[in-house]
């Protein structure tokens, strides 16, 4: 690389901003070292910079963008779209055809019930801090890939807090540490699933699982749920090898699968050699019922996948899952998982295994649970004292989130709220992208608005304002139709005049 490819290089990375705010160029010496080029050829390019007002150089110091240059307003990097089609092999193709895309955070929200975001201020920063300096400042006796399926040591205390807590019995062997539920799900599909596949998913139901089963080519065949959870006498003409459920608090509805049903849906798995996924999301969080016994814990679970997640007592964003599975498939199963990732970092398993051998585990979660009822109780109240019985809610028993039905709002007017929603400064989520799109599985889908409204994330003075300015926005809403239809009669009598 010579003087000039240097300065091209230099002067382009300053224009996009790529230097920090301290604007500090790597010195001549160590940056000729990483390029593998004499000291003089780059000293050529700095002294070019310089000339042009790019940088300041002074003896002794490193070379620092020019504060002209870095006050100056940045430019448009946005990147012009490609003519270029991707070639993708077949799986690619798919996955741009199904999977969601990132979607942009909303900020400055007054009050965002959007489900699955959690308090930092719950977050147990001190307990965490000690378990994990304490996994960091410990000698290894090597340094090496470790197990696949996960350390040894969180596997044996995930297996006792499963016992304790969900009564579900296992091999350490069964374990399976991933890299949060979504990589738990990507491993069921790609393990279990060939295209032109069929797989049973709630309809409504979780998207994130329904797009990575539907990735693989495999077709998604959507069963209504109620009251009860998935409506399990529609599974014997599926044809299908694999169901996706959340049977002790259904996803978004928040049905529980009665004892009946769960033995309905094992029966089906073992007459057609079909696995059952069960994800047990947010089973920590139960306020007005008693903890549900997981269909692992039953009777003929043989066909069960237990998946678990500590997103929802913990945080998101450290990605930390497991799987349950039957013995047949631990070793595929690790196996797929080595080559994936290797591993899940081990620092995080062993923080995570010390907070559950000590009872800082439990005792968080007790914690959080409580704080998550208050914030449930608040939200409860202020939709009842600012709607009355003009909502229905469903699924307020368990979880992070309740489902609220606006009696009297057409399903048409959905995007208008959630837009007008936004202008106040409140997040909102509509339920129906949760149901299957397609034409002939419509006909169950409710006429009216429906919202997933979670509140983890929320403390009790943002759930109320929210509410008092959701509140606003449907009562708008409501005298925009009531104008709407006055006017419709107004013509409809002249036009008969």
């Amino acid at each position: 690389m010579g003087a000039r490819q240097i300065y091209e290089t230099l002067r382009d990375q300053i224009l996009k901003r790529v230097y920090g705010t301290d604007g500090l160029l790597p010195s001549s010496r160590a940056l000729a070292g990483e390029l593998g080029v004499s000291r003089s050829t780059v000293t050529v390019a700095y002294e070019q910079l310089a000339a042009e007002g790019f940088i300041d150089v002074r003896h002794g110091a490193r070379p620092r963008v020019a504060k002209a240059v870095a006050e100056a307003p940045a430019p448009d990097t946005k990147s012009r779209p490609s003519s270029r089609k991707a070639r993708l092999s077949a799986y690619g193709q798919r996955l741009s055809q199904v999977a969601p895309r990132p979607r942009e955070q909303s900020r400055n929200l007054i009050a965002n019930f959007r489900y699955g975001d959690l308090s930092p201020a719950d977050f147990p920063v001190l307990a965490w801090k000690r378990a994990v300096v304490a996994a960091m400042t410990r000698r290894p006796t090597k340094l090496s890939y470790d197990d696949p399926s996960g350390s040894r040591r969180l596997r044996t205390a995930l297996q006792a807090y499963l016992w304790r807590t969900r009564t579900v019995r296992c091999e350490v062997d069964q374990i399976i540490v991933v890299n949060g539920s979504q990589q738990g799900l990507d491993l069921c599909a790609r393990l279990l699933l060939d295209r032109g596949d069929r797989f049973v998913i709630e309809d409504p139901g979780y998207l994130m699982a329904r797009h990575v089963f539907s990735a693989t080519g495999a077709l998604a065949i959507p069963i209504p749920v109620d009251v009860d959870g998935l409506d399990t006498g529609q599974l014997a003409n599926s044809e299908a090898r694999l169901a996706y459920v959340t049977p002790s608090h259904q996803y978004p509805l928040g049905g529980v699968m009665p004892i009946g049903r769960r033995h309905q849906l094992l029966t089906w798995a073992r007459k057609f050699d079909a696995y059952v996924i069960e994800d047990d999301y947010d089973s920590e969080h139960r306020y007005d019922i008693k903890p549900v016994p997981p269909l692992h814990a039953l009777e003929g679970s043989e066909n069960v996948i237990y998946l678990g997640t500590v997103s929802k007592t913990l945080s998101p964003t450290l990605r930390i899952g497991y799987l349950v599975v039957p013995p047949e498939l631990q070793s595929v199963f690790a196996a797929a998982k080595q080559i994936m990732d290797r591993h899940t970092p081990l620092a995080e398993q062993d923080a995570l295994a010390t907070m559950i051998e000590t009872g800082v585990y439990d005792s968080h979660v007790r914690r959080v649970r409580r704080r998550n009822g208050e914030r449930r109780q608040a939200l409860l109240d202020a939709l009842h004292r600012r709607f009355g019985d003009r909502i229905r809610i469903d699924g307020a028993a368990a979880g992070l989130h309740v489902v609220v039905w606006f009696r009297d709002l057409p399903a048409t007017s959905e995007a208008t709220l959630i837009e007008a929603a936004l202008a106040k400064g409140v997040g909102i989520y509509p339920v129906s992208s949760l149901f299957d799109q397609r034409r002939q599985a419509r006909q169950h889908r409710p006429d009216v608005v429906g919202l997933v409204m979670g509140y983890a994330a929320l403390e009790a003075r943002q759930i109320e304002r929210g509410c008092e300015l959701l509140a606003q926005v449907v009562d708008q809403l409501r005298s925009m139709r009531a104008a709407n239809r006055r006017r419709s009669r107004q013509l409809d009598h002249q036009n008969l005049r």
